[in-house]
């Protein structure tokens, strides 16, 4: 019954955790099975997206971390074009392997939105979804700029495709990724895979110590092909941890200074941002004492590593020594017989112990290895740890989402409040209001001119209408961030959207002053609009 119990336990317990590990999968199989089906009535069915999609992470690895630099879409279209004319001898029109190009790389990051896997939680007895994205993407200096995710390259190295002599190497790039986007805690899982391998290699180095012991050729044969592993990634190794070190110790400091400067409360309040300061804080004071582990666990192999050289060295030159002296090896004798499979040769080794007075010696040698062999109550166990899943985790982009739907609405919000006091406004006197109440710092959040944007693809909105039904994204977003209290206020609005002409040319705007560097913009220029309350 108490092992049942464990069964169920670790049943319940860890699925959660297993599908979380699963998530990294999930875009693979969707884009594998998916993406030409519907796509032209079928007509690049023969495609294979899952070489496509292989292909496109290893691209973005190679140009993101070994050559450290974001790709734009015209390089990613420069290399897929490379590949489908190569690889699946596809000879299209431009326009239309321009068109097929950009469809592959929409799918691939799934309209800027991550892939939602569903699964169930037998602990809390509920649905869940875990969300991954394969591509991210930032804008800088007015041109998108696209990177690998750490996810996609986590499922990337685990497919076993990156041709490198060590896990370590690979795990490190993860890591760098993962510290670069902030996300500690994943950086501490990434460490302690890290310090595993490097723990592994030390007790493979112990094992090849024994087989030099025991067998001398195979013994040889090992030791070669550890120290050519090992010699191809430390140097590397040493630049890796030094710049992830760098990393975590800039992190620490700015995470310092912001847990010490007082801040305005936001909607969790004061205290509520200072706790997420501090967990931070914990965060990566966690990952750097795993990475300082990690590092001495490096050092030591290094120098366990030197001292198996010289002692494989000492054994190999008593080997050829023993080898010149009239002495017969049996168990050499018995690997040749089983090589030649020919029993009859058994004769040879078995007929001189049966010959009268045979003089049995003890070579002194043997003393040294009965000294030096290490009994195996002395190996020491590897302590596993249980990991703990966060379910409270958001990532980047629900986070992103979330601080972008909350914007939206105080700026909805606001609009309504203005149309209902002055039944019309234009988007110069709404800019006004809007500079009174939060500064002429709102000309340099991006989420505003999003919402211009956005509010501008209709011309006319009604509240009655949008409470029971969201027809864009922009609607949505406001009604998932609106309180009760403001949809009751505004529920009979309605209003219409004109653009501003003056003899057939729309009336620009300009806003507050930018920039403090220079070939930045002096000011933003924007179309003006006219809103106008709708009664009856």
């Amino acid at each position: 019954m108490a092992l049942k119990h464990v069964m169920i336990n670790d049943i319940i317990s860890d699925h959660s955790a297993r599908m979380q590990n699963l998530k990294k999968y999930y875009p693979f199989f969707v884009l594998s099975e998916t993406t030409f089906s519907q796509y032209k009535e079928g007509k690049y069915g023969f495609l294979d997206m899952g070489y496509i999609t292989m292909a496109s992470l290893r691209f973005l690895i190679n140009e993101n971390n070994f050559h450290e630099k974001d790709i734009t879409y015209e390089e990613y279209e420069s290399f897929m074009s490379e590949l489908l004319r190569r690889d699946f001898d596809l000879d299209e029109p431009k326009e239309e392997e321009k068109q097929l190009i950009l469809h592959i790389f929409d799918k691939l990051k799934n309209d800027g939105r991550a892939f939602e896997f569903r699964f169930y939680n037998p602990d809390t007895k509920s649905s869940q979804i875990a969300r991954v994205k394969l591509i991210d993407s930032r804008i800088e200096n007015g041109q998108v700029l696209y990177t690998i995710t750490p996810e996609g390259i986590e499922f990337y190295l685990d497919t076993k495709e990156v041709k490198d002599e060590s896990k370590i190497n690979v795990s490190q790039l993860l890591l760098e990724k993962m510290i670069t986007s902030n996300n500690f805690k994943g950086g501490i899982d990434v460490v302690k895979r890290i310090n595993a391998q490097v723990i592994k290699l030390k007790a493979e180095k112990e094992n090849v110590l024994k087989l030099l012991g025991m067998d001398i050729f195979e013994g040889n044969k090992a030791y070669t092909e550890y120290m050519d592993t090992i010699a191809k990634w430390f140097s590397e190794e040493q630049k890796l941890f030094a710049k992830n070190k760098a990393l975590v110790d800039k992190a620490i400091k700015k995470a310092e200074f912001e847990n010490n400067q007082t801040k305005e409360p936001d909607k969790t309040g004061e205290g509520g941002a200072k706790l997420l300061r501090s967990k931070a804080l914990e965060e990566i004071s966690s990952l750097e004492n795993e990475l300082k582990k990690t590092i001495y666990n490096h050092s030591q192999l290094i120098a366990e590593t030197m001292e198996l050289t010289q002692l494989a060295d000492k054994i190999i030159g008593q080997a050829k020594l023993r080898k010149l002296r009239p002495v017969f090896d049996f168990r050499q004798s018995l690997t040749n017989i089983m090589k030649q499979d020919n029993p009859a040769l058994m004769a040879h080794v078995v007929m001189p112990l049966f010959a009268p007075r045979i003089d049995k010696t003890f070579s002194i040698k043997s003393i040294d290895n009965m000294l030096t062999l290490k009994s195996e109550d002395k190996a020491k166990g590897e302590k596993v740890e249980k990991a703990v899943l966060d379910l409270d985790f958001m990532y980047e982009d629900e986070l992103l989402d979330k601080k972008i739907g909350e914007n939206f609405s105080k700026l909805f919000v606001q609009l309504l409040d203005q149309i209902k006091k002055w039944n019309k406004l234009s988007l110069k006197e709404y800019n006004g209001i809007l500079e009174i109440k939060f500064g002429k710092e709102i000309y340099e959040n991006r989420d505003y001119y999003s919402f211009l944007v956005h509010l501008a693809g209709k011309r006319e909105y009604d509240m009655a209408a949008i409470l029971k039904k969201q027809d864009t994204l922009l609607e949505e977003m406001v009604v998932a961030n609106m309180s009760k209290d403001e949809k009751e206020s505004y529920k009979d609005m309605a209003f219409t959207i004109e653009f501003n002409h003056v003899d057939g040319r729309p009336v620009e705007i300009e806003l507050g002053a930018l920039g403090e560097h220079p070939g930045e913009p002096d000011r933003f220029v924007v179309t003006d609009m006219n809103f106008e309350r709708r009664l009856g």
